[in-house]
């Protein structure tokens, strides 16, 4: 029991830290200036490009140190052939989605942007409703509502003039937000089709759906960077000027990376519950943070609208709590008759 509180605890302290750090980061690569000129990095395939590296390396050694721990039937390759079309489709998608988000915050607030990427539960509820022709409960369209709801009051109550960031100064608002849109329709795609693969084969974890993401997502990345637009130029050139950068992205990578091999491991060990608890909470903590470092005025408007999209979150996460309870309940009956 103790070796499984302790297990908890790193995980938690795992999760933290790493997006914790990956957020900051991710507002200071995209917010802060260089040079006399005030110049900014504007290269979000070539910050994807680092992203993939990492995850595939820290993918591929957990896919490693699983199969070693299973027999020679029980292991599963992270290229299984029958998932090549699942994982180009979700690769194209995943691809795209971060490069479109982070060019919105040119455009947006980044606290916007933060709150909006935290509410994929609509675009994924859309796309199920949409393409699997699928049914929810009454509870999941209250929670869509209160998020969607909270999303509109925080874009309508309007970004403080003295934030730092400045990352939405002299932008295109509604350019911003269709950006914005396009990335969480992306996102709602991305995650309805793993959870289709996640169906389809049994034995897949997501160590194997890192691994084999980040090695088809890298193709493309680097296809969008390099020949679709100039950005891997644009990078080296910027780089080479302001060599500072390079490390925060290559630390940005790593943080994310590892980050997800925490979460998996809270998945397999603690079930969705506590992680949908742990990723509630951090998102939370991290849009906090944001406010603090990067000094984001708030009024009482988008208070209220972070209050209407993490209680509509945390009221989902105890329903299925509740949901979860009962089964085990009736669980425990049939055993005891």
């Amino acid at each position: 029991m103790t070796s499984h509180i302790v297990l908890l605890l790193v995980c938690l302290v795992g999760i933290y830290a790493s997006f914790l750090t990956w957020g900051v980061l991710q507002e200071q690569i995209s917010s802060q200036v260089f040079g006399k000129e005030e110049e900014r990095f504007s290269a979000p395939f070539v910050i994807n490009l680092a992203q993939n590296v990492a995850g595939f390396i820290v993918g591929w050694v957990y896919v490693v140190y699983q199969n070693s721990q299973v027999s020679e039937e029980q292991r599963v390759s992270a290229f299984d052939v029958s998932l090549l079309k699942s994982v180009t489709l979700v690769a194209l998608t995943q691809s795209l989605s971060s490069p479109i988000g982070l060019s919105s915050v040119q455009h947006v607030d980044y606290l916007l942007y933060q709150l909006a990427k935290s509410c994929k539960l609509i675009p994924v509820m859309f796309i199920h409703l949409t393409v699997y022709r699928a049914k929810f409960p009454l509870y999941k369209y209250a929670v869509a509502g209160s998020v969607t709801l909270g999303v509109m009051l925080f874009s309508l109550s309007g970004s403080s003039k003295s934030s730092k960031s400045g990352s939405n100064e002299g932008g295109n608002l509604t350019w911003g937000l269709i950006l914005l849109f396009t990335s969480l329709l992306l996102d709602g795609i991305t995650n309805a089709e793993q959870d289709s693969m996640f169906k389809k084969n049994t034995k897949l974890t997501g160590a194997h759906l890192q691994c084999a993401l980040n090695f088809v997502s890298f193709g493309f990345t680097l296809f969008y960077a390099s020949v679709m637009t100039n950005q891997l130029q644009y990078a080296i050139d910027f780089i080479s000027r302001y060599p500072s950068i390079l490390k925060e992205i290559a630390l940005y990578a790593v943080c994310g990376a590892i980050g997800q091999i925490f979460i998996f491991v809270t998945l397999a060990n603690f079930g969705s519950i506590v992680l949908i608890t742990v990723t509630v909470t951090r998102k939370m903590m991290s849009m906090l943070l944001s406010v603090v470092i990067f000094g984001h005025d708030l009024q009482m408007g988008q208070w209220i609208a972070l209050g209407l999209v993490f209680g509509g979150i945390g009221y989902e996460a105890w329903v299925k709590l509740q949901q979860s309870k009962k089964v085990k309940q009736v669980a425990i009956d049939k055993k005891e008759k």
